[in-house]
């Protein structure tokens, strides 16, 4: 096979999302203001900057402060400050409200925005352009390469026109080696090579399993008479057992438009569990439904979140390298919050690395980083909201008992850490434990099916190539998933991406529908026997959210 060509900076970041955006903006402000010449470049696999960015969001600007204190001046598309927050609890016809003097302060919102995080990527992306950083959408980071040390010393794009059976087809490119003298891996939740990362480098030793999410997302145009514009609700409770962590957000944007969530702990008991399904029987219930009622919904999206805080955060630099943001699990659970702690972990490494390039030094570890992170607010931001997720997990009951305790009494600065002790796919149990959950069937009004769903994620992928999500031994979803756990990857995929399907004979097998993936992780996270390996397919595939 032909050469890789290559070319050579000073920083290469993997991600065009909050963090490697942040970082990379603030490597050149800091080499401008110094008169040093640093080349920085972003590869971002999604089709343009913000194709792949899903979040709620509601977006604390305290990172942006800093990274551009004018940034009200330059444009940045903070347009609705929120106007109101309201927390319910929720069975399945009726609704608490929780007093606001009892809220927490992780629920408290003044001075927050809620926004679409597309378009603030989108616009960080034109900032970063302006200094000179170079972005290349399109182009998926496929491979970490090492130098003779056994040091990062930058990643190579994957291969284009490469067939279903793996041969190169008449449209084929070799994909191209970016070499750094820091690579930063900032690829959002899961991301497939910081994984690889935390286990060569062990980074996640000592530290607690780590915990995931999975968010679902549906962007709405309502009657303008319903729409309150910043009006912020957050829900716990129905339609959710009271064992099964999650919750809901709803969030009114400017234009008529709302922004309605459900987020889903993947470390659920239950097989035949369907987050998916979950959320759209959510929007039944009769406090959610009226908001939604006579109004079109528009977008729709998924995506896991790290949410494990700072006991499950991994050492965040290896020699050529760091993790930021959600990479590495910067978000506060507790707030429901990431993006602006991505923008910091970001400026944070950029700080680390100007200073390393200045001294002349290159692929060694950026200690500088961590030791400014223990420091930053950032830390002690998530230092306070450090037993939020170990505390939700006890229940329902229990866990909003001692997140009251932890945050109302304590202010999160209680005398002691608690901690999650199983990784999320551990955690899954025997279909003969439970009953089937018998899930509404969508009306195609205010609830819908999975493939209408992906229909409207603009999701798409070139179907002659790889399969993208692999199997270890390819008999272990009949003879393990499906018989003992009832084929749970076609309940916890919310594209539809894996069926379970009759052949002739009578035998099952499993149909991977890899071309309705929105890149969520869900199946890497999830799957009992971890045999489902979540890789990059051709870049500029997946879905392309318009403003999500």
């Amino acid at each position: 096979m032909q050469e890789r060509e290559f070319m050579e900076y000073d920083v290469v970041i993997v991600g065009g999302g909050p963090a490697g955006l942040g970082a990379a903006i603030r490597v050149k402000q800091i080499s401008a203001e110094r008169g040093q010449d640093i080349s920085v470049c972003v590869l971002e696999k999604g089709s343009e900057l913000g194709a792949h960015t899903l979040s709620g969001a509601v977006m604390d600007p305290r990172a942006l402060d800093e990274l551009f204190p004018d940034w009200k001046g330059m444009g940045a598309p903070l347009n609705t400050p929120v106007s109101e927050d309201r927390f319910l609890f929720l069975s399945e016809s009726g609704a608490r409200r929780t007093p606001d003097w009892m809220l927490p302060d992780c629920f408290r919102n003044h001075g927050n925005y809620i926004v679409s995080l597309g378009n603030v990527v989108r616009w960080l992306g034109q900032q970063a352009e302006s200094l000179g950083v170079e972005i290349y959408p399109g182009f998926a980071a496929a491979e970490i390469l090492y130098d003779e040390n056994g040091a990062v010393k930058g990643v190579a794009t994957g291969d284009m026109g490469v067939g279903r059976d793996g041969q190169p087809t008449h449209a084929f490119q070799r994909g191209m080696e970016l070499h750094g003298k820091y690579t930063f891996f900032a690829e959002g939740s899961r991301g497939h090579l910081g994984k690889e990362l935390i286990r060569k480098f062990s980074l996640d030793a000592g530290r607690d399993p780590q915990s995931y999410g999975i968010g679902l997302k549906e962007l709405w145009e309502i009657d303008p008479a319903k729409h309150k514009p910043g009006l912020v609700v957050h829900t716990a409770g129905w339609p959710l057992a009271s064992d099964t962590y999650g919750g809901s957000f709803l969030y009114h944007l400017e234009n008529s438009q709302v922004a309605v969530g459900f987020v889903v702990g993947l470390a659920y008991q239950n097989p035949y569990l369907s987050p998916y399904e979950e959320f759209q029987r959510y929007k039944t219930h009769p406090e959610i439904r009226t908001f939604f009622e006579g109004g079109k919904r528009i977008a729709y999206g998924a995506r896991a979140i790290t949410a494990g805080g700072l006991q499950a955060l991994p050492k965040l630099v290896f020699p050529g390298g760091a993790l930021l943001g959600c990479d590495a699990g910067m978000l506060n659970a507790s707030r429901i919050k990431g993006s602006h702690a991505a923008i910091k972990s970001g400026m944070l490494a950029a700080d680390a690395a100007v200073d390393a390039l200045a001294a002349g030094n290159s692929r060694d570890s950026l200690d500088a980083y961590p030791r400014a992170f223990d420091q930053s607010w950032l830390h002690d931001e998530l230092y306070r909201a450090r037993n939020f997720k170990p505390a939700m997990s006890k229940g329902l009951m229990m866990g909003t008992l001692l997140v009251g305790v932890d945050q109302v009494v304590f202010k999160g600065r209680a005398p002691w850490t608690m901690h999650i002790t199983h990784h999320d796919h551990e955690c899954l149990r025997p279909a003969s434990e439970f009953s089937p959950i018998e899930y509404p069937k969508p009306d195609g009004k205010l609830t819908f099916d999975r493939l209408s769903s992906v229909f409207i994620s603009n999701t798409n992928h070139e179907e002659n190539q790889p399969i993208h999500l692999t199997l270890g031994d390819a008999s272990v979803p009949v003879a393990v998933n499906l018989a003992r756990y009832a084929g749970p990857e076609q309940r916890y995929c919310p594209a539809g991406v894996y069926e379970f399907v009759r052949n002739d004979d009578g035998s099952d097998r499993l149909q991977i529908n890899a071309q309705n993936c929105v890149h969520c992780k869900t199946c890497d996270i999830k799957d009992p026997t971890q045999n489902i390996g979540w890789v990059v397919p051709e870049g500029g595939g997946g879905p392309n959210y318009p403003n999500m």
